[in-house]
């Protein structure tokens, strides 16, 4: 009765090890080695079932020291075993009897006992010198009573003597007691794997779709985990300054990786006519093409009013003075054009004296075929035209901008479990600087988290390097940090992060994974403004 009560109480502690146990494989050799314990057995291997077939998971062996499978490192070259052969059930085999007929097996002595295809066993025995005596088989029952494994145990062995004996009535109920608990646990180990693969791929599809949203930030989404998670380990392994305390473990990783993927989410309502302005005239078509029609309606007039000057016969001009005013205007027009044509491109800084030039054209007027005169650029065309960086006016930036906004109402909007639940204000705030002055909140560095803080920098310099945006090609590495050293000096990215980004050269292993390699040029990391 003391054994009895001292195995019921080791069943009851392998059920709380299983019921905390996350990992798969830690799990089953728990399984393994409390069917062991709990039985005496000396042996028994563990199966899985799946697409009709039984696929070795672990096997152990005292006495012939034998660990397989698990987290023994060991691979099992046993091929699976399938219930049916030549399209006919498998009876012959114990384990798969065992799940064609969901019943225990018991056997005394392998070798005496009748119904069951031995061979196998008794060529295992041949070659390592082993007895097959005992042998208890029993499935692995799940919450819906669908058989997922089977579980077989051999040799019982005498506490006393410890001689090969058979399995007892108490052994089997106490066996297959754990069997219960063991199948609930791996369904549920199973589920919720299944659960993570299933969030991971939703998430990822999320990315993917933003990207694919806009031909220009194709792999944006996919690129910022990649940077964030290399300069979080990066931080992670710093011994010393401000920053040696941080430290992650691999749940953290989860959520700071999560956090990455999601960043964007909210541009899914940002409209493609903002997300996808590759000029500064560009709506749903490009407008520079109207502007250039219009111009050549002026050098149609100016062609006419010159041809026509030529038949006057009270003009006061020489037809060389005609032709010299002519063919200025015509130039003057050609510039013009010209100019619009680079201004609309965009790019990082239209000068005061660029946008003076854009109002002072904007003056000239063209006639339309019902006579009307109309200014050659429109009021928003030079509002447009006027931008000083990029192509996105203070109305389209402020849409854009939005889409930060969108995604922390997105992510705060979903009950993540408590392992993600910093997941909104990570993604959220990589638009923040670190002296208040970003956006959506205006937090400042010490209202931010460090995660959130990493991706702000990951943003940037991706968004500085990638060579897929609409309204400029990719930057010199050399540029980048000089931008970004400019950055730290003025107080918009954590100085601390930035010292480790450039200090571990982390700017240099992504640059080699995804920049172009002409991108890639000399860096003097002591003439990067700011340098630690």
């Amino acid at each position: 009765m003391s054994e009895l009560l001292e195995r019921i109480d080791r069943l009851n502690e392998i059920g709380i090890a299983l019921s905390a146990e996350n990992d798969t494989q830690k799990l089953l050799e728990i399984i393994m080695m409390g069917a062991k314990s709990l039985t005496q057995a000396d042996g028994g291997s563990l199966y899985f079932l799946k697409d009709q077939m039984l696929s070795f998971e672990i096997i152990s062996n005292d006495s012939l020291d034998i660990q397989m499978g698990g987290t023994s490192g060991n691979k099992i070259a046993f091929p699976p075993i399938p219930l049916k052969m030549d399209g006919l059930e498998n009876h012959s085999n114990v384990v798969t009897h065992c799940v064609l007929s969901g019943e225990t097996i018991n056997i005394e002595d392998a070798y005496h006992e009748d119904g069951f295809d031995f061979a196998g066993t008794r060529d295992f025995d041949a070659n390592t010198g082993y007895r097959t005596q005992s042998m208890l088989t029993f499935p692995l029952k799940d919450h819906e009573k669908e058989i997922i494994g089977v579980l077989q145990l051999i040799n019982a062995r005498d506490s006393i003597t410890n001689e090969v004996i058979g399995f007892s009535p108490v052994e089997q109920q106490l066996a297959e007691s754990l069997a219960s608990q063991a199948a609930v646990a791996l369904t549920q180990r199973r589920l919720i794997s299944e659960l993570e693969t299933l969030f991971e791929s939703f998430i990822k599809m999320i990315a993917s779709a933003i990207d694919d949203k806009s031909p220009y930030t194709g792999g944006h989404c996919r690129r910022i985990p990649v940077l964030t998670m290399q300069l979080a380990e990066a931080v992670h392994s710093t011994h010393e300054g401000p920053l040696k305390e941080f430290k992650i473990d691999n749940k953290d990783r989860y959520e700071l990786e999560t956090a990455a993927w999601l960043h964007d989410c909210g541009k899914v309502v940002t409209p493609e006519y903002v997300m996808d302005k590759a000029t500064k005239l560009e709506t749903i078509y490009d407008r520079i093409n109207v502007l250039e029609t219009r111009i050549e309606v002026l050098l149609r007039d100016a062609e006419i009013s010159y041809l026509r000057s030529l038949l006057d016969e009270d003009s006061k001009q020489t037809q060389g003075q005609l032709l010299e005013s002519y063919e200025n205007q015509c130039n003057q027009l050609k510039a013009d054009l010209a100019f619009l044509q680079e201004v609309n491109i965009g790019g990082e800084f239209l000068s005061d004296s660029d946008i003076l030039r854009t109002a002072e054209i904007a003056k000239r007027e063209w006639q339309e075929l019902s006579g009307k005169t109309r200014p050659l650029i429109t009021q928003d065309e030079l509002k447009n035209l006027s931008i000083q960086r990029g192509t996105l006016n203070s109305d389209e930036r402020k849409v854009i901008n939005n889409h930060i906004v969108a995604t922390i109402k997105m992510l705060e909007s979903l009950p993540f479990p408590r392992h993600l639940q910093n997941v909104p204000e990570f993604a959220g705030g990589h638009h923040e600087k670190m002296d208040g002055s970003g956006y959506p909140r205006g937090l400042k560095r010490d209202e931010m988290s460090v995660q959130a803080r990493i991706m702000a920098i990951a943003d940037i310099f991706e968004a500085l390097t990638a060579s897929d945006r609409p309204y400029k090609d990719g930057k010199k590495l050399s540029e980048c940090l000089k931008i970004m050293g400019n950055m730290k000096i003025d107080q918009h990215i954590d100085p601390d992060i930035f010292d480790i980004f450039i200090k571990n050269k982390v700017y240099m292993n992504y640059a080699e994974e995804f920049l172009d390699p002409e991108q890639i040029d000399s860096i003097n990391e002591k003439a990067i403004p700011g340098h630690f």
